[in-house]
């Protein structure tokens, strides 16, 4: 890694009242590697040296390192280390339906558990993915998905806050199902699969440990060509097969 890297990630690390330690260092480290300083193939410095960096905790570092791989930023080669991805994630271009839908079957009843329905300042990862720089405001609505009142998932859903007038409602529902408000509306996107695990935050909302392992999908729509909604909704195992319908909405 080289001084330019170096220095830019050493520089003092602020956090927004209310943003974990976590999602700060995930977006330092996000934005050495949107801007170039940190190219792609190279090798990250480890937990520690990253920790020394930053000025913070090997754990605050370990978890904001599983979210950068998550979101395609980093990967990591067992025995070696981890490395900026070759490729950063793209932008997608298949149409999609909202999570709530996606684990919707006959006989099952499925709900929504809302955590949190917040405004808060994109992070370098979500404000590409819903039209806005990073900084700007936009609502975050995060949400633990039931089926027959067991929880199967974590859903995290971001928009910019100017895309509509939208407001929580009782019972709630995923924020891609308030933006439609109840119609069809044609999002371009895409949905792309990883491997994780739970982690810390997350485990005791899906009701696992921390380490069990889980399914992200993290979906990324489009409005007329324009960046519009990002959602990252995390799986567990219990949720058993899971079908997505990838067709065309009317």
């Amino acid at each position: 890694m080289g001084d330019t890297a170096t220095t830019f990630l050493s520089a003092p690390l602020e956090s927004a009242p209310g943003v974990p330690l976590r999602v700060a260092a995930y977006s330092r480290i996000a934005q050495a590697i949107r801007t170039g300083r940190m190219g792609p193939g190279t090798l990250l410095p480890t937990e520690t040296e990253l920790g020394t960096h930053l000025k913070v905790s090997r754990t605050v570092v370990r978890e904001a390192l599983m979210l950068l791989e998550e979101d395609g930023l980093v990967r990591a080669r067992r025995g070696v280390g981890r490395f900026v991805a070759d490729a950063l994630p793209r932008h997608g271009i298949e149409r999609i339906q909202p999570f709530d839908e996606v684990f919707r079957a006959p006989g099952q009843q499925i709900e929504l558990r809302r955590v949190q329905a917040v405004m808060q300042a994109a992070s370098e990862f979500v404000a590409p993915r819903i039209g806005v720089a990073p900084g700007e405001q936009s609502w975050l609505w995060e949400s633990v998905i039931l089926r027959d009142g067991e929880p199967i998932a974590h859903l995290q859903e971001h928009v910019a806050a100017t895309a509509k007038d939208i407001r929580d409602s009782a019972p709630p529902t995923t924020l891609l199902a308030a933006l439609q408000g109840g119609g069809a509306v044609a999002l371009e996107g895409e949905c792309q699969m990883g491997l994780s695990t739970a982690g810390k935050s997350r485990a005791p909302l899906m009701a696992v440990a921390a380490g069990d392992p889980v399914l992200v999908a993290t979906q990324t729509l489009a409005r007329a060509g324009q960046a519009y909604y990002l959602a990252k909704c995390v799986i567990a195992a219990r949720a058993g097969q899971l079908s997505v319908m990838q067709t065309l909405q009317p």
